[in-house]
């Protein structure tokens, strides 16, 4: 009884694992892979925003491209949790974290305090990406 238990879950744990990996790697039904999401959405925002936020923004026009890359880092939060893509809680900490980071990017951006923008992005979006990235590494 005890082998057959023991079979059962290491079949079970293997059977989780191979899930785990292909929800990481792309959604249950949607064609959209977790690497092109984030070389399309996540990573060009972020580059963008630290890029602007390595001063401050010089004119409205750069505010408003901030709030939209605090916007679209938030809503990012939101796809990487659809779809059944979730393999985990630090996959949904992280995006939790990505969402409150991208929304108070955008809302201090839109106050235009960049000391606020500075902390929103280094403080949760890009703490967000660490805590994802140090479990579910990126494959080329």
């Amino acid at each position: 009884m005890k082998k057959w238990m023991m079979t059962v879950a290491v079949a079970a744990l293997a059977l989780t694992g191979w899930q785990v990996a292909a929800q990481v790697s792309k959604g249950k039904t949607r064609p959209l892979e977790t690497k092109t999401w984030m070389k399309t959405i996540n990573g060009p925002h972020c580059s963008a925003a630290a890029k602007m936020l390595k001063g401050a923004p010089a004119d409205d026009k750069e505010w408003a491209d901030l709030v939209v890359h605090g916007q679209m880092l938030s809503e990012a939060g939101h796809v990487l949790m659809a779809d059944g893509r979730c393999p985990d809680k630090a996959w949904a900490d992280a995006s939790k974290q990505l969402q409150d980071g991208g929304t108070a990017l955008a809302s201090a951006a839109a106050a235009k305090n960049v000391d606020e923008a500075k902390a929103a992005l280094n403080n949760s979006v890009l703490a967000s990406c660490k805590g994802c990235h140090s479990l579910h590494k990126m494959k080329k």
